[in-house]
């Protein structure tokens, strides 16, 4: 049987749960964007229940140690193929032996689905270090960035402990959405007037403060200053700063 639902975190815990109360046997879980029709394979629809969906995130919580709590979401936000199937799978491991899903590395789902946080986990990271604004005329600070995963959801609360002062919309130009932070709470939002470039996501000069010129020179200018030739190693710099991120970085528009 093929389980589809509507492609969210809720919807997708929504399935755990009726997984467990009617005892499905899927053989596939998939997001509604994803579905392919077959005349082989019954397929049913599994609506967002959040009651639902609260229940087995709790649920699972309370079996799992707190340094593995994001490890379902983080895995999840890969978006990896097959992944709704090994993470089914390692949510049954920890609901009936927590231990097992901690080091037992030789199942091939749970290690599925260990490497997949691993990754998606490094990529938020790399967000967060490679983040960079610009001021807009009306005062709100805009970054945008295309990651690897859709990490956009883990580094929302960094970014608002670092930047608690001022109005930022972070954008991923891959998947079409982003985040605007008003200084206080911070919510999910959907660009229809796209003004900034689409591979780059720089905004136009007439559309930024008249000082934005000045401070990106300035910055381009110390990071330059700062440099020292004899030092470079550009094989090292790339393993720390992937060349695909380049684009985002004032410093690198020199």
């Amino acid at each position: 049987m093929l389980l589809v639902y509507d492609g969210t975190f809720e919807g997708y815990l929504s399935v755990v749960f009726e997984v467990y109360k009617r005892k499905l046997e899927p053989t596939e879980i998939t997001a509604k964007e994803h579905f392919q029709h077959t005349m082989f394979t019954s397929k049913e629809e599994i609506t967002t229940d959040f009651d639902h969906a609260e229940r087995v995130w709790k649920g699972l919580q309370q079996k799992l140690k707190p340094e593995l709590n994001q490890i379902p979401y983080s895995a999840w936000l890969s978006g990896e193929k097959g992944i709704e199937m090994a993470l089914l799978e390692y949510i049954r491991q920890a609901f009936i032996l927590p231990l097992s899903v901690e080091g037992n590395f030789g199942d091939a789902n749970i290690l599925t689905v260990r490497k997949a946080a691993r990754r998606v986990m490094r990529e938020a990271m790399r967000v967060l270090q490679f983040v960079r604004f610009q001021c807009t005329l009306d005062g709100i600070y805009f970054s945008a960035i295309s990651p690897e995963y859709d990490v956009l959801p883990l580094t929302i609360k960094q970014l608002q402990n670092r930047f608690a002062d001022q109005n930022w919309v972070v954008y991923d130009l891959k998947r079409d959405y982003g985040f605007y932070y008003n200084k206080k709470t911070s919510e999910e939002i959907t660009l229809a007037d796209k003004t900034f470039s689409r591979s780059t996501g720089a905004m136009p000069a007439n559309l930024l403060q008249e000082e934005e010129g000045f401070y990106q020179q300035a910055w381009i200018g110390y990071c330059k200053s700062t440099t020292i030739r004899e030092r470079l190693n550009p094989k090292l710099q790339r393993q720390h700063m992937p060349k695909r991120f380049w684009k985002y970085l004032t410093e690198k528009k020199r």
